[in-house]
C-alpha cells in the first residue's frame, strides 16, 4: 500500500464532508431580514398584511363604523340644508299635507262628473273659507269679550298680589313695587333688543305671507299635476331602482293620506270636548281655546297636552281653583279617550307608529326645528317607516323595471307640442 493510498478517503466520507462544509457556509449567509443564524438554516415566515393580522370582529366593526360615519355625515348635511332652506321647505311640506287632505275630495267630485279644474277650485276655496271662518270667530270673540277680559285680568292681578303678600312669601307692597320697577327698568335698558325683536316680527310677517303664497301655489300644482311630478322624481333614480322607489313612494302617500284624515278627526274630537268643557264651566275665550286645541292636536300627544294646560291656566286665572280643577278633569278625560280609544283603534291602524316612537320623534323634531319640526315629525316618521318596510319586503323585485317616460304635462314641457311631435316622427323614420 502506497502513502497516496493511505491518504485517500472513501468516496462516501468525502461526500459527507462536502455536504457538511456547504451547510456551514449556508448557515453563515444572512437571512431574508438580514439576520445570520448560527445554527441550521430556518425558513422565513411570510409577512402578513394589516387586515389579515386583525381579528375578523375588528375588521367588521371598522367597516360598519366608517360606513355609519358617512351616512351620518350625509344626514347631517341634509338636515343643515333643510334648516337653511326652511322658508321654502316648510311651505312645501304644508302643501304636501294639504294635498293629502284635498286629493280624496277632488277625486270624489271628479268621479261624480265634476270637471277636474272645478273640483280643485272648490276644494281649495272651501279649505280657505273654513280656515278663515275659524280665525274670524276667534278674533270676533276676543274683541267682543275684551272689556270683560280687562276687568277679569285686573282682578286676577290684584288676587296675585294678595297671594304674594300672604304666607309663605309675605312680600310687602314696597318689595312688590320694587320688583316691578326693576323689571320695567330692565325692559327699558333692553329697548334695543325690543326694537330688533319688533323688526324680526315684521320680517316674520313678511315671511309668513310669502310662505302662504308659496303653500297655495304648491298645493294647486300638486292637485293639478301631482302624478306627473312624482313620475319626474322617480325618473331621477337609476332604472333598476325605479320600481322600488315608485312602490315605496305610493305606499308612503297612502299612509300620509290616512294620517291627515285620521288626525283631523282626532283634533276635532279634542277641540269639541275641551271647548264644550270650557263653555259649561263659563270660561272666557271658548272659541280661541277650541281653535288652539284643534291646531295643537296635529302634534300627536304633545300638542293636545300643551293646549289643554293652557285651558287649565285660563280657568285658574279667570274663574279660580275650582274651575281649574274641573277643567283639568275635562282635559284628562279627553286625553284618556284619545290615548286609549282613538290612538289604538284609528291612529294605530292608519300610521303604525308606537306611542313611544311618537313622543321621541316629536321631541327630536322640536329640538331640531321648533314647532315645524314637532308638526312634521310624526308624518315623516310614519312615511319613512312604511317606505323602508316596503323596500326591505322585496315586493318590488317582482315588478319589471320600467322606463317611466317623461310625463306629457304642460309643467314639464321644454319643447312645444308641434315641434316635439315632429322630432318623434323623424326619430321613427330614422329607425
Amino acid at each position: 500500500m502506497t502513502p497516496s493510498d493511505d491518504s485517500t478517503e472513501p468516496a462516501g466520507q468525502s461526500r459527507n464532508t462536502d455536504r457538511s462544509e456547504r451547510s456551514q457556509r449556508d448557515s453563515k449567509r444572512p437571512g431574508p431580514f438580514g439576520v445570520v443564524f448560527a445554527g441550521r438554516r430556518t425558513r422565513a415566515v411570510p409577512e402578513r398584511s394589516v387586515d389579515e393580522a386583525l381579528p375578523r370582529g375588528v375588521r367588521v366593526a371598522g367597516a360598519w363604523s366608517w360606513r355609519l360615519l358617512v351616512i351620518g355625515a350625509v344626514i347631517a348635511v341634509l338636515i343643515f340644508l333643510i334648516i337653511q332652506l326652511r322658508l321654502i321647505v316648510i311651505p312645501v311640506l304644508v302643501a304636501i299635507l294639504l294635498s293629502a287632505l284635498l286629493v280624496p275630495i277632488v277625486d270624489f267630485l271628479h268621479r261624480h262628473r265634476w270637471p277636474r279644474w272645478l273640483a280643485i277650485v272648490l276644494a281649495v276655496v272651501g279649505l280657505i273659507v273654513i280656515v278663515a271662518a275659524l280665525v274670524f270667530l276667534a278674533v270676533a270673540q276676543v274683541r267682543g269679550e275684551f272689556p270683560e277680559l280687562r276687568t277679569r285680568s285686573t282682578q286676577a292681578y290684584d288676587g296675585l298680589r294678595d297671594w304674594l303678600r300672604g304666607p309663605p312669601f309675605s312680600f310687602s307692597d314696597s318689595q312688590l313695587d320694587g320688583y316691578l320697577g326693576s323689571l320695567w327698568k330692565a325692559l327699558q335698558e333692553d329697548s334695543q333688543v325690543l326694537i330688533s325683536g319688533a323688526l324680526s316680527i315684521g320680517s316674520t310677517v313678511g315671511h309668513l305671507l310669502t310662505g302662504l303664497l308659496l303653500t297655495l301655489f304648491s298645493t294647486l300644482f300638486m292637485l293639478i299635476d301631482g302624478k306627473s311630478i312624482w313620475a319626474w322624481v322617480v325618473r331621477i333614480f337609476p332604472l333598476r331602482s325605479r320600481p322600488a322607489i315608485d312602490g315605496a313612494g305610493k305606499s308612503g302617500w297612502v299612509t300620509l293620506r290616512n294620517f291627515v284624515r285620521v288626525q283631523i278627526l282626532v283634533a276635532t274630537i279634542d277641540a269639541v270636548g275641551i271647548g264644550l268643557g270650557a263653555f259649561f264651566i263659563g270660561l272666557p275665550l271658548v272659541v280661541p281655546i277650541a281653535v288652539l286645541v284643534f291646531l295643537g292636536s296635529f302634534i300627536p300627544i304633545v300638542g293636545a297636552v300643551v293646549t289643554g294646560a293652557l285651558a287649565v291656566i285660563v280657568a285658574l286665572v279667570y274663574n279660580g281653583w275650582l274651575a281649574a280643577i274641573i277643567m283639568l278633569a275635562v282635559v284628562l278625560l279627553v286625553q284618556q279617550l284619545e290615548g286609549h280609544v282613538l290612538q289604538p283603534l284609528i291612529m294605530g291602524s292608519a300610521v303604525k307608529v308606537h306611542p313611544l316612537a311618537v313622543v321621541l320623534v316629536v321631541a327630536a323634531g322640536s329640538l331640531l326645528a321648533g314647532i315645524p319640526g314637532a308638526l312634521f315629525a310624526v308624518p315623516i316618521a310614519a312615511v319613512l317607516n312604511v317606505m323602508v318596510r316596503y323596500i326591505s319586503g322585496g315586493r318590488w323585485r317582482r315588478v319589471a323595471p320600467e322606463l317611466y317616460l317623461a310625463p306629457d304635462s304642460a309643467l314639464w314641457r321644454t319643447v312645444p307640442a308641434g315641434r316635439r311631435n315632429t322630432l318623434r316622427q323623424q326619430s321613427r323614420d330614422h329607425e
